[in-house]
């Protein structure tokens, strides 16, 4: 299986720029996967933050990891308005904090994880910004 990334939605980047975040992350995991990446409105990541982990509000991204015998496949669903919202607080363009979420729903595909609690303390926090800094 060869790294294969579509994207869909309505996008706050370019396709292309998507589609490069998601190559370096796998390029320097040395993984091959398919990933779909989808941007939701609010409300639709309500419905799913809702449906999936049991929280009424909107989330920022979701990763789902599907079962396939030929390699890793994944579903990555980010939405842009909590997205934007957390740009604003962390003082970063819009731009960084979709490529941080990327990378993050990436890094979840390929199954790594963070406790909620001091999730920016985790190793997987760390590997993250260690690839947001190389792709800004």
């Amino acid at each position: 299986m060869a790294a294969d990334v579509s994207v869909h939605g309505r996008l706050p980047l370019p396709v292309d720029t998507v589609r490069r975040v998601v190559h370096h992350v796998l390029a320097q995991e040395g993984r091959d996967a398919e990933v779909s990446v989808t941007f939701l409105g609010r409300d639709r990541m309500r419905d799913l933050n809702q449906r999936y982990k049991g929280r009424n509000a909107a989330t920022d991204v979701l990763a789902f990891a599907l079962p396939d015998p030929s390699g890793v496949v994944g579903d990555v669903y980010l939405c842009p308005w909590v997205a934007r919202r957390e740009a604003q607080a962390r003082g970063v363009a819009l731009e960084e904090e979709v490529i941080r979420l990327l990378v993050h729903g990436t890094l979840h595909v390929l199954g790594y994880d963070h406790p909620e609690e001091q999730r920016t303390e985790s190793a997987m926090w760390k590997r993250q910004e260690r690839y947001v800094g190389n792709l800004t």
